[in-house]
């Protein structure tokens, strides 16, 4: 088993299994070939520096055995970008194996912000880029992407981190879309909006805190820097353990 590393509990109102629950409720330097404009999506598009990636200033942290499979982060993180509750347009997946034992039967994947990021580096328009007004989180300008899908095949992850779907604010022509820690959502709830300095609503939302974030950069390499224990000794008294 993959060994996580131990984070403080958050805030639980109560658990007892997933079935349960639900029933009851630094800088990186890239090739010089690659030519990565690092932008906004506003009217200044004047590169920072043409070869480089500066890493997120934000990160989301994951405890699939904590998650209970209640989709409330899909439906939640819809809402904020999209303004309707959508399992399609969520930028936030999770999987479920109603065939598999816990803690097989539930998967939580999101978007790694990864420090050396391929789609950005994958898309022919610049239109995914990591936008210094947000951070540098990895982003899509909307009003650049041709919904050519290159960077849902750049992404290492499986499933990939990046959705295309069709897009009523342009048409219904196809956009690209993933997670900007909630830095671009023109329905957030919070007047200070997202991104890595402000509110993320897979993560205020959680009902069993499963999702976690930090400033650090994880361990790129593998799972273990993305998917961390997140349970403390109340779980421990459901029957979670809590030393792993």
């Amino acid at each position: 088993m993959k060994e996580r590393k131990k984070l403080p509990e958050g805030d639980v109102s109560s658990a007892l299994t997933r079935r349960g629950f639900i029933k009851a409720t630094g800088v990186v330097v890239l090739g010089a070939g690659a030519g990565v404009a690092i932008v906004g999506c506003g009217s200044d598009r004047t590169p920072v520096c043409a070869f480089t990636v500066p890493p997120s200033e934000g990160y989301l942290l994951v405890d699939t055995k904590k998650c209970q499979g209640c989709l409330t982060c899909m439906l939640a993180c819809s809402l904020v970008h999209e303004g309707k509750t959508s399992l399609s347009l969520s930028r936030i997946q999770i999987l479920q194996d109603a065939f598999a034992r816990w803690p097989e039967d539930v998967s939580l994947e999101v978007c790694r912000q990864c420090v050396e990021p391929v789609c950005v580096l994958a898309c022919p328009t610049g239109a995914l880029t990591a936008d210094r007004e947000f951070g540098f989180v990895r982003r899509v300008c909307a009003e650049r992407c041709i919904g050519c899908g290159r960077c849902v095949q750049a992404c290492p992850q499986n499933p990939s981190r990046v959705l295309v779907a069709a897009d009523d604010a342009f048409g219904g022509r196809a956009k690209s879309r993933k997670c900007d820690l909630c830095a671009d959502t023109p329905y957030h709830w919070d007047p200070a909006g997202g991104g890595p300095h402000g509110k993320q609503a897979c993560v205020e939302v959680c009902p069993v805190g499963a999702i976690a974030f930090t400033r650090e950069i994880p361990e790129q390499s593998g799972d273990a820097g993305y998917g961390v224990n997140l349970r403390g000794a109340g779980w421990a008294k459901l029957g979670f353990p809590t030393d792993d």
